[in-house]
């Protein structure tokens, strides 16, 4: 009798073992509904789908990046600023967008205008070097370009107390040389609407969001009403299409 039951309850527990295996597995593959699907964050990531884990101050997240995976994108760059009218007016739109953009300063301006560099980086913006006074290079100045980049290094530095690492030169014009000799990285860009030579707004929109695409690098002018209202209608414009303005730092590295 003894015997008989012992035997019973060991087919029972056998039983009962296959169902938590099979439980088991179920839910690893996610097809138990509404107990796997309900998972705590702390279970298994196999339940997850479109989101990814963190792990911050020892505990778990999920962060959804179903969205983030589709944004595209694009640099606003500001050339010959800060302007003592229109360069606040700027930053103003742009935080109030969450916006960040990349500066290009002269380091006349930044000398001139110290609070307005500040403010620059205590918003986020990227400050890069324009030369101290929007020299172009050429064969017979190259030590006079090179002394005006570093003037303009130390200028900017005394102001942020952060190093500069990028430079636009003006008009384009450059010496690899001079990446080695002074440690800085040139940006150039891809869009360019001429925006110092026209005033309409609409003009310079329409060929910078005609020419957009990921990755791009948009030069613009500070030193303009008109590229002002330019700039910000092309953020929200192009925020509705999917775009993320970030720093050039993250179209260059990322």
């Amino acid at each position: 009798m003894e015997r008989s039951h012992s035997i019973f309850m060991e087919k029972i527990l056998n039983v009962w073992l296959l169902i938590a295996g099979m439980f088991v597995l179920l839910c690893l593959t996610g097809s138990v509904q509404g107990i796997c699907g309900n998972a705590s964050k702390n279970e298994s990531k196999s339940c997850m789908t479109n989101s990814q884990f963190a792990r911050i101050s020892g505990e778990i997240q999920v962060m959804d990046t179903s969205e983030s995976e589709n944004l595209k994108k694009i640099a606003l760059t500001f050339d010959d600023g800060p302007h003592p009218v229109y360069t606040p007016l700027l930053l103003d739109g742009l935080a109030k967008r969450k916006v960040k953009a990349t500066f290009f300063i002269t380091g006349e301006n930044a000398e001139n205008y110290p609070d307005l560099v500040k403010r620059m980086q205590e918003e986020g913006h990227l400050i890069g070097n324009h030369t101290y006074s929007h020299i172009q290079l050429t064969q017979d100045n190259r030590e006079q370009f090179k002394a005006e980049l570093m003037k303009t290094n130390t200028i900017i530095e005394e102001i942020t107390g952060q190093g500069v690492t990028y430079v636009r030169p003006p008009y384009g014009s450059w010496d690899k040389s001079f990446e080695k000799e002074l440690n800085m990285i040139p940006v150039l860009w891809s869009i360019d609407p001429l925006d110092w030579c026209c005033d309409d707004a609409a003009c310079v929109v329409r060929k910078v969001e005609s020419a957009a695409e990921e990755n791009a690098i948009i030069l613009l002018h500070d030193s303009y009403p008109s590229t002002v209202t330019a700039a910000l209608q092309i953020v929200d414009d192009l925020q509705k299409q999917g775009y993320v303005f970030v720093t050039v730092e993250e179209i260059l590295f990322d």
